[in-house]
């Protein structure tokens, strides 16, 4: 038995704590959070130079220079504030994942659904219980055609 995977002695100490380091929850959050991050960073970046709801119209009385400072700054705060949205979902959704299924012991389509749901109840409860339910719903449901869309063969 000592050529088979499934056996302790076979896998290298190494490859064991390298496959360790790659299920751990903690990691997991951190990479969605810091991907998360700069995922929406960039998308905050590209929205916000098609919103112009806040621009000002006295901004175009300012000199040119002016108006790129002043563009460039609602732009980073924008972007700014989409990085850390983006970050919390990711994080708040891959460690509900993660935990879910470490404690099912299975990766199937349920461990996204049940992560969505609690994802949405999350961010919506302070909003309260209607609230809560709906983001539940809608979270799962998106989480649902997400990974149905990614395990299909």
């Amino acid at each position: 038995m000592a050529g088979f995977p499934n056996n302790k002695e076979a896998i290298p100490k190494e490859l064991r704590y390298m496959q360790m380091v790659q299920e751990s929850c903690v990691l997991k959050v951190g990479f969605s959070g810091v991907g998360g991050f700069v995922l929406g960073g960039v998308f905050g970046m590209f929205m916000s130079s098609f919103e112009m709801a806040s621009v000002d119209p006295a901004i175009y009385e300012q000199p040119m220079k002016q108006q790129l400072k002043a563009t460039a700054k609602d732009m980073a705060k924008r972007s700014f504030s989409m990085a850390k949205n983006f970050a919390i979902v990711g994080s708040i959704f891959s460690g509900t994942e993660c935990v879910i299924e470490t404690y099912r012991a299975k990766n199937d389509l349920y461990n996204g659904v049940a992560s969505g749901c609690i994802t949405g109840a999350v961010l919506a409860a302070k909003s309260g219980p209607q609230a809560t339910l709906i983001g539940c719903a809608g979270f799962a449901a998106f989480s649902t055609a997400i990974e149905y869309y990614m395990r299909r063969e």
